[in-house]
């Protein structure tokens, strides 16, 4: 599917950098780079092979060279769009980007739109839809395991499974229509219990996958979690033992966090978007008071709650409030500052929520972090570790298709149990096929395509 139009844009991200690059893709990207590219060598852009690069000089219509330069050609269909595209590779500075994009804008190209070089790749066949999304997972994977998670969707092995689905499907649906179209051949019992137990074995698998959602959200997004507790429990040492960097100031001065300190912690593979708090108890001073309110509002938006324990000092009508909090949440106790005497028993806390999952630590020894590294992971995956990250659902919408073809499969054995015709199975099994093609885009409306490029990054 060619689009007819030239499409422009800088693919670099905005700042100073070595390299910035300006990236063309259409039927007349050669002959608009060619219109502002000039090579050292003798020829022209149009000469050159696919793959092959060129120094030259940007240069502007009236003569004024702009910068030095690098173009590197890449031929229709041996590109990431499956067009003619050439690559601008200039220095990467701000100013001399833009004026490079303006000269290719003026030479009959037109600016892309976000995700638009990605959508041409999707278009022209070269990316499925869960590829396409892929590749924006792989620019803003901020872990090992979110990174494995988005290559492996971007090498295809998330769409193999869905296409393995579908034509199992299809040969569901092929060898129930034979059966109408040829009834004389009394072949129908047979088929029918063939498709039940097909139905209920891929029933199970697409389960199996639905249950990845939270967890493919969290390698995309992160954990939101908010470490709580009154002050100088160790909430500062507890963030700066997950990032293992003094982020956060500590001291022995109760109070000394005012203000909620959000940073990306790497735990299992997991981001965890861990935020530190401040101490929560009752205060006549403003600021700190502010501070405190902040903290219950993080603990109320955070998807995890590590709420602390001075395991070195008695308890107080201040840890009451921090354990209601708690509570409302998923959460872990952490009694910390194990490495010191105990002044209460665990016992005391485990009566009042005997149902929470809680942990020693100590942040000074490393007692309990590896513990506690672990429990975030089970909590994330379900308590299974997955073989293949690549084979988690990425967001709602693909969560929401693949619910909607269980449905229909549900639907399919109904039909089959209660011995209706084959027409009313198939039209079951057609409705999961047509579902998951929307997951990778065989059956997707183009509004659904224009939303999800829409989310793309310009120059992607």
């Amino acid at each position: 599917m060619r689009q007819e139009e030239t499409i422009s844009a800088i693919a670099t991200p905005p700042g100073v950098g070595g390299i910035g690059i300006v990236r063309l893709s259409g039927e007349t990207a050669l002959s608009v780079a060619a219109a502002v590219f000039r090579p050292k060598r003798k020829g022209t852009l149009s000469d050159m092979k696919t793959y092959e690069a060129a120094y030259g000089h940007i240069v502007a219509p009236d003569g004024e060279t702009i910068d030095e330069a690098i173009a590197l050609v890449m031929r229709s269909p041996h590109s990431y769009t499956m067009e003619d595209v050439v690559e601008l590779q200039c220095h990467g500075g701000g100013l001399v980007l833009q004026k490079a994009l303006s000269l290719t804008l003026a030479a009959g190209a037109r600016l892309a739109q976000p995700g638009e070089f990605t959508k041409r790749a999707f278009l022209n066949g070269r990316l499925d839809l869960a590829e396409a999304g892929a590749v924006m997972e792989v620019v803003s994977a901020r872990t090992g395991a979110a990174l494995r998670a988005a290559s492996g969707r971007l090498a295809g092995r998330f769409s193999g499974r869905i296409r393995d689905w579908r034509q199992a499907l299809l040969a569901l649906i092929a060898h129930l229509e034979a059966v109408i179209d040829f009834p004389e051949d009394d072949i129908g019992n047979v088929a029918l219990k063939e498709a039940e137990r097909r139905l209920c074995q891929l029933a199970a698998e697409m389960e199996r996958l639905l249950r990845t959602a939270d967890a493919g959200r969290v390698l995309r997004e992160g954990l939101l979690a908010a470490i709580i507790g009154r002050p100088n429990v160790g909430k500062s040492s507890l963030l700066n033992a997950l990032l293992r960097e003094e982020r956060a100031i500590v001291t022995d001065i109760p109070g000394t966090t005012r203000d909620s300190i959000e940073e990306i912690a790497s735990i299992g593979g997991i981001p965890l978007r861990v935020v530190d708090t401040a101490g929560i108890r009752d205060t006549d001073d403003v600021v700190e008071r502010i501070g405190v309110e902040r903290a219950r509002q993080a603990a109320a938006q955070a998807a995890l709650v590590l709420a602390l324990f001075d395991g070195s000092r008695p308890l107080s009508p201040e840890d009451e409030a921090i354990w209601e909090i708690a509570r409302e949440k998923d959460h872990i106790l952490l009694f910390t500052k194990s490495d010191l005497p105990a002044a209460f028993a665990e016992e005391e806390i485990r009566r009042r929520m005997p149902d929470s999952d809680a942990l020693r630590l100590s942040t000074k020894t490393g007692e309990g972090m590896e513990a506690l590294s672990q429990r975030i992971v089970a909590k994330v995956y379900g308590g299974e570790r997955p073989g293949d990250e690549s084979l988690f659902l990425a967001d709602v919408r693909e969560a929401d298709l693949l619910r909607q073809a269980l449905a229909s499969l549900a639907a399919a054995r109904e039909a089959i149990e209660s011995g209706l015709a084959e027409d009313f199975i198939v039209i079951d099994l057609r409705a999961a096929w047509e579902k998951l093609g929307e997951i990778v885009g065989e059956t997707v409306g183009e509004d659904i395509i224009d939303e999800i490029f829409r989310r793309f990054c310009l120059g992607k």
